[in-house]
């Protein structure tokens, strides 16, 4: 009987699931699949309608681009362009006259020397002391004359007392005679003397003449490119023997350079005297400079088919040096300094125009979009960037009216 009833308690105690609802039967579970299906499937076709619309699924678009950069006015206003090198119009290989061995060396490489500054000197004390003789000879000559001068005093003095005596027939013709020879010679020994200050003078400055030979000298203001030659190293004219050094430092005047531009011939006839040029130097990328074509070289070369064209510069930048390379854009008018400032520029085919608004399309991470821009004057066939872009951003050139915001695009050359 106690066993009956812990049964029916424990019936009692027992939950109704279906009551309660939380246990679907088979057939209801196999009445809501569909719905289940048909909310996915519209999820989907929502998904993909809305990554059409923002070009994800959409296939790539084939765009020519251009990239924002930053443009110099003068660039549009070039007729034609060379390339060339920076050249010293005056340069000096610095060599002695005499041949001897390197005693001082004063200079280095890239140091400013004036006109007749010593550079270098050879050994010279045999000169020294050949030119210390020539000086004694001419000391010596030069008493010789005096003695002489002293010698043709007494000589006219004791002439105008013959002569006089003479006249009056006091002295013989034989005494007479004989003081005039002695002035004649005594004058002559006077015009030797002399000649013979000028033989020691002359000897004396060849002897110096010598001597400065060895002083090698600086021929104008420059500055010291190479350093050739060192101490204790024979120099010689011509480099004349095996192990002689022919100069002992190369000289450049930097107030004579120029860029030396080769132009092929057929396009010689648009360059002229004095036209106006925009100079850049590969060393000096943000440094634009201001020339002018200041000579055309009457000849060519003919393995080249070019012709040399030297333009000065306006003002010499001291960062100009020999040997840089540059190019020479030759212009069709005079440029004012605000002109040479490179400004942020964009290809005018990229510029479209709605609801008056400029606008462009800029790639960024390979999809497009589209951007409001300021633009100012017109630089060629581009136009100034005044806001809306940088430096370094890639727009669309000649956008199809039908891009969108979001589409993907691949990009081909414009």
């Amino acid at each position: 009987m106690e066993k009956q009833d812990t049964s029916a308690q424990l019936e009692r105690l027992r939950i109704d699931r279906q009551a309660w609802g939380s246990g679907p039967t088979p057939g209801v579970r196999r009445r809501r699949w569909p719905w289940a299906a048909a909310l996915l499937v519209l999820l989907a076709l929502l998904a993909g309608l809305a990554g059409w619309r923002l070009g994800y699924l959409r296939p790539a678009r084939e765009v020519a681009v251009a990239t924002v950069s930053r443009l110099a006015p003068a660039q549009s206003l070039s007729v034609l362009g060379a390339t060339g090198y920076v050249v010293a119009q005056r340069k000096a290989a610095v060599s002695s006259k005499g041949t001897g061995r390197l005693a001082y060396m004063g200079v280095e490489a890239g140091q400013r020397v004036s006109q007749g500054q010593v550079l270098a000197r050879l050994e010279n004390d045999d000169l020294i002391a050949a030119r210390d003789e020539s000086s004694s000879r001419v000391r010596a000559a030069s008493a010789e004359v005096e003695r002489n001068l002293a010698e043709l005093n007494d000589a006219q003095l004791n002439f105008q007392r013959i002569s006089t005596l003479h006249q009056r027939q006091v002295s013989p013709k034989a005494d007479y005679d004989v003081a005039q020879a002695r002035l004649l010679k005594a004058r002559a020994a006077v015009s030797a003397a002399r000649r013979q200050v000028d033989v020691a003078k002359a000897n004396l400055r060849q002897m110096q003449a010598s001597l400065d030979y060895t002083y090698i000298r600086a021929p104008f203001d420059a500055v010291v490119l190479t350093k050739d030659a060192d101490v204790g190293e024979v120099v010689a004219p011509f480099g004349g023997a095996t192990s002689a050094k022919a100069a002992v430092a190369t000289l450049a005047d930097m107030t004579s350079l120029m860029v030396e531009a080769d132009v092929t011939e057929s396009n010689i006839g648009k360059v002229r005297v004095g036209q106006p040029c925009q100079i850049n130097l590969d060393a000096l990328p943000d440094t634009p400079l201001l020339g002018s074509v200041h000579v055309i070289l009457p000849t060519a070369d003919r393995s080249k088919g070019t012709i040399i064209v030297k333009v000065r510069f306006a003002d010499l930048d001291p960062r100009v040096l020999p040997e840089m390379s540059a190019k020479v854009s030759f212009l069709s008018r005079e440029l004012s300094p605000q002109e040479l400032k490179p400004r942020l520029s964009l290809p005018a085919q990229a510029l479209v125009s709605a609801q008056g608004k400029s606008l462009v399309w800029r790639l960024k991470d390979e999809r497009l979009e589209q951007v409001a821009v300021a633009t100012g004057e017109a630089l060629g066939d581009s136009l100034e960037v005044l806001s809306g872009l940088k430096e370094g951003d890639r727009v669309v050139l000649n956008p199809a009216p039908d891009l969108k915001p979001g589409d993907k695009v691949k990009v081909t050359t414009p």
